[in-house]
This record gives C-alpha cells, sequence and structure tokens, in this order.
C-alpha cells in the first residue's frame, strides 16, 4: 500500500505553489482524509493504520485561536514570547489486539491539556527561515467515556525549524521538531507498569517511575495549492534510556510514526488579519 502512495505525494509537493501574503482570513473551513500508521503505544512493536476523515477549521483570532491541529488560547503575547492554553489526542488500544498486553486493561482514549511558553528565537510569519522553542506542561487524561480520570503530568520542550519555500518555486514548506520528554511516574505507569495481578512468565510485575522518557523528533512538509493542502510527516520515538526502557510491555526501543492527508478548503470568511494574530 505504500508504494502506491509515495509517487502521487512526490508530484502534489513538487508542483508550483502560491505565494502567502501576510495577511491571511479570519476564519476557514474545510474537510480532509488522511492515512495515519502509528504504534499502539510509544514502545509497541504493534503498529496500526487508520484512514481518517476529518473537518478541518481555522480561526485567527485575538484570544482563541484553532490553527496547526491545535485548540489554543491565548493568554499572553510579545514579538518574541507566547503563553497559550493546548490540547492533544490519542485513540483507545484494546489488549487484545497487543500480544505484549494480552490480558491486560485496554488503554483507554487520552487526551491532554495545559499551558505551553513559546519563545521565537529567529524569524517571523514571513520570512522563510523560523526557529521556535516551546515549553508544553501538559496534564494527561484518560476516560471511558463515563467518567475522566486524571493519569499524570507531562513536559515536553520542543525546539522547531520551520523552512519556507525549501525548494524555490514551490511553496513546499519543511518543518522539523526535536526534544526531549518527561513524565511523572503516573503517566509512565499508566502504559508500562504490570501489576502483579497480571504478570507472567513471559511478563514479569514491573512499576514504572518517572523521569526522562525519551526523546522526540518529527519531520513534517506541507503545501498550499489552490483551495487544497497537502501534507507529509514522520516522527519517531527514541527510548533509550528512557525509565521505563526495561519494562516488559516496551518491545522496540525505537516508535515511528507517519501519514499523509489532503485537505480541501470550501469555505472562508471576506475579513483578513496578519498572518501573525
Amino acid at each position: 500500500m505504500r508504494n502506491i502512495f509515495i509517487i502521487p505525494v512526490l508530484l502534489v509537493l513538487l508542483l508550483p505553489g502560491t505565494g502567502r501574503g501576510e495577511e491571511k482570513p479570519l476564519w476557514e473551513l474545510g474537510i480532509g482524509a488522511g492515512i495515519l500508521q502509528m504504534p499502539d503505544y510509544r514502545g509497541s512493536d504493534k503498529n496500526r493504520l487508520y484512514v481518517l476523515p476529518f473537518p478541518y477549521v481555522v480561526y485567527r483570532g485575538d484570544f482563541l485561536k484553532i490553527q496547526d491541529r491545535r485548540i489554543s488560547g491565548q493568554i499572553f503575547k510579545t514579538d518574541r514570547i507566547l503563553l497559550d492554553f493546548s490540547g492533544y489526542g490519542a485513540v483507545p488500544v484494546k489488549s487484545t489486539d497487543n500480544e505484549a498486553r494480552a490480558g491486560m486493561p485496554d488503554l483507554d482514549p487520552t487526551f491532554e491539556l495545559g499551558p505551553a511558553l513559546r519563545f521565537n528565537i529567529r524569524g517571523n510569519d514571513y520570512d522563510k527561515f523560523k526557529l521556535r522553542m516551546s515549553l508544553p506542561v501538559r496534564a494527561f487524561f484518560s476516560t471511558d467515556f463515563h467518567s475522566v480520570r486524571h493519569e499524570g503530568w507531562i513536559v515536553s520542550p520542543r525546539l522547531t525549524m520551520e523552512f519556507g519555500d525549501v525548494i524555490p518555486q514551490t511553496g513546499l514548506h519543511l518543518g522539523v521538531s526535536a526534544g526531549p520528554m518527561f513524565a511523572d511516574n503516573a503517566y509512565n505507569a499508566y502504559f508500562y507498569t504490570v501489576e502483579p495481578a497480571y504478570a507472567t512468565a513471559q511478563r514479569p510485575a514491573y512499576s514504572a517511575g518517572g523521569g526522562y522518557s525519551g526523546t522526540v523528533a518529527t519531520l513534517g512538509l506541507s503545501k498550499h495549492y489552490g483551495q487544497f493542502i497537502f501534507h507529509t510527516f514522520v516522527s519517531a520515538d527514541f527510548l533509550d534510556g528512557a525509565v521505563f526502557a526495561d519494562s516488559p510491555l516496551v518491545k522496540t526501543r525505537t516508535s515511528v510514526m507517519s501519514g499523509f492527508s489532503i485537505t480541501w478548503l470550501f469555505f472562508q470568511s471576506a475579513k483578513k488579519v496578519k498572518a501573525g494574530k
């Protein structure tokens, strides 16, 4: 299946692009579909392929922003520093479909919420090269849709480089980011602890501690072409040295996630705002 998508993706990314103006619509609406390959959890040797339709909503308000695959509320902003609030989510995992977790409770859908301090080190919204640093601190929750449980805390500083029009005259945008992840023992226990009741000869009991939880590196390519947005990415988790690396539920020290999406923008506001608003 992968080979089917490689050729059209490359052709699309190299089509002549349209220039990005200094102003953009206050809001945009669209619809898209993506193909996502991801492990059941960081360190799992089981990968799933998902085909995901999704709505596309962008809102560039003074306080509330919906863009870059996150919903955020600006708390404080200067030319160089932004403090905002955002959240993310993840899909559930059935233990019956994962050999390492056979007989253990399922992993429920999860989500993260919290503030992030973002530093603009170099460049502004109109420059072709930007260097940014972010320091998000998030509370981690799981839910079975009947109740919500707080499962721990995560801190994941990230350095991000963005290159606009990386191949001249194509409008191709490249983003590269990397950084360590730190989590408390409650977060790591959710994924990597094996309670004595679920221990077997092949899966000994294990108690996960808090601390360094690996390093994440991501590379993404995106392109606007007319009313369409094309995006592809690959992300790798490196778990060597992580405090839970010896857990029997960690089957690989390197986990890879990748995906490709196409979005069709069919409606936008007449009102324009500065791209950095």
